[in-house]
């Protein structure tokens, strides 16, 4: 299913980390209520509990999504499960908990045709967390729905060499340890994510032309997803699918 990204004919809408503009961020409920309404693909963030659980959950810290603090990689998977990750959101979200990967492939079973980006953060143990994800979503056989995503440029090349997945890089200089060079991170690049600040005609092209997918981040009003097109984008990453699907709506009618 992954291969009709490769020839967008039409708007591809990825939910970052779920429905993040309506609902608490790489909660179940976001990824949920993504779905529903309809989106391709879902984009989410994991990182290692203390016990090296992979936890869905996109800063280093607790401190800015649950009423915690403190590092993710200082709380064991059943004390992050303490932690309240939807109350900093509105107080009708009380409640929601950090998911682990294994619970947000049981809600995918029920949508096995929605695409993933697996955002794997920088940390000194990112490999591992690589390695540990491909072996779980290889196990729930959704292992060929996924784009593997990271800002360091040897996470990127870990998943490629190693396991021949599909991922997505950045702009070299957004990138860590980016080997520049034929033979460098561009070689193990099947997609860019290109912010809606560096997006122009120009560079879209200039990845095209290297056999790389242009995708942007986040397109959350309506001018901005007909400048994304307009720049030849058409897989968007958004905090809002809203605009992009509605565009999308009118585009096919």
């Amino acid at each position: 299913m992954i291969e009709k990204l490769q020839n967008q004919q039409t708007i591809i809408v990825s939910a970052h980390r779920g429905w993040k503009f309506a609902y608490p961020e790489n909660t179940l409920l976001a990824f949920q209520r993504a779905m529903e309404l309809g989106a391709d693909m879902l984009e989410f963030d994991l990182r290692f509990s203390k016990d090296r659980v992979i936890m869905v959950i996109h800063d280093e810290t607790v401190d800015r999504t649950t009423d915690g603090s403190g590092k993710v990689s200082d709380y064991t998977m059943e004390e992050l499960k303490q932690l309240d990750a939807g109350g900093w959101f509105g107080k009708v979200y009380e409640g929601l908990k950090i998911p682990t990967l294994v619970e947000l492939c049981e809600l995918l079973a029920a949508y096995p045709h929605v695409l993933l980006n697996v955002e794997i953060k920088p940390s000194p143990d990112a490999k591992e967390v690589a390695d540990a994800a491909v072996s779980i979503l290889r196990e729930r056989g959704i292992l060929s729905n996924c784009v593997f995503t990271s800002f360091d440029a040897e996470v990127i090349a870990h998943l490629h060499d190693w396991y021949q997945c599909k991922t997505q890089g950045f702009p070299g200089e957004l990138m860590s340890n980016y080997v520049d060079g034929p033979d460098g991170t561009l070689s193990k690049m099947w997609a860019v994510g290109i912010s809606m600040k560096l997006l122009t005609p120009q560079l879209v092209q200039e990845y095209r032309e290297r056999g790389i997918l242009p995708w942007c981040y986040s397109p959350d009003d309506e001018q901005q997803v007909y400048y994304a097109l307009g720049c030849g984008s058409s897989l968007m990453t958004v905090n809002n699918p809203l605009p992009a699907m509605q565009i999308r709506e009118r585009m096919n009618q």
